[in-house]
């Protein structure tokens, strides 16, 4: 393995074209030591299948993606997304990773109380984070752009991220810094800073933000080098916090997704070489 990817890992995401033997064979030729996985794409192939393909491949699971939408106000509602947080923190544990990443959720179908729908997020945290911390699982809360807010993720910045998650012990709830999602922030850096004092960065990830966006916004993820995002700057911040873990590369893009998924796999390990190295 390059040392320059030591601490790399692909998002499953970045290369959804290729099934989960493929991404692992993918991996192991080029040297990618670890993966963050998907939920729906784990759950075809089935959660101890993945789990022992991963292991026997020597790789490491760096993340499970998603937990999260916690906003419902409907008691019924709520109680199914609870029920689905723990069975995804269930999976994390039998696939080895140490952290489930949530998306929180956005506005519930009538509503404009974006401090009620954050509230509700931190109430379910507080149901579900001791059962994480049981099963060896810590989740973390990823901020996402503004442009999610009403529909995907009513926390949009690490400063309210983190308002959520200080109210619980780090071993049970962190937070995801997500350089497409935070970049624009002035305020990001002592986040981070913040976060690291208290030992709550449990996953940092990389895309880089190129304009213009696409119709729907949601595929829109730049590959590394593209764009307008200092990768390096941001590591720096992250390292300065005492992050020392997996870098994952999560992109949601659809030109990437229509291309040989090796080659893609093959041009972002080199991207974060360049870039993130």
């Amino acid at each position: 393995m390059s040392a320059a990817l030591e601490r790399f890992s692909i998002n499953q995401m970045t290369v959804k074209q290729l099934d989960l033997p493929e991404l692992v064979d993918a991996c192991l030729e080029l040297g990618v030591p670890g993966v963050g996985l998907w939920r729906a794409p784990v759950q075809a192939y089935g959660v101890e299948a993945t789990a022992k393909l991963i292991r026997d491949a020597g790789l490491s699971v760096t993340t499970l993606c998603r937990g999260g939408f916690l906003t419902a106000i409907e008691s019924a509602e709520r109680a199914r997304a609870l029920d689905d947080n723990r069975l995804a923190i269930d999976e994390a544990a039998t696939l080895g990773t140490d952290t489930l990443v949530l998306v929180s959720g956005g506005l519930p179908a009538g509503s404009k109380d974006l401090h009620g729908a954050r509230e509700r997020i931190a109430d379910a945290l507080g149901e579900l984070g001791p059962y994480a911390a049981s099963r060896g699982v810590r989740l973390a809360i990823e901020p996402l752009h503004p442009m999610y807010a009403s529909d995907r993720c009513v926390v949009s910045t690490l400063a309210q991220a983190l308002d959520i998650a200080e109210r619980f012990p780090a071993e049970q709830v962190g937070v995801t810094v997500d350089t497409y999602h935070i970049w624009w922030d002035d305020t990001a850096p002592a986040g981070i800073a913040r976060a690291g004092a208290s030992g709550r960065i449990h996953t940092f990830q990389l895309a880089d933000w190129t304009t213009p966006l696409p119709e729907g916004v949601l595929n829109g993820r730049g590959q590394i080098g593209d764009g307008a995002i200092d990768m390096r700057e941001w590591k720096g911040y992250v390292e300065a916090a005492g992050y020392s873990g997996p870098i994952e590369v999560e992109l949601f893009n659809d030109a990437l997704w229509a291309r040989d998924g090796r080659e893609v796999l093959a041009e972002t390990a080199a991207r974060f070489a360049e870039h993130a190295g």
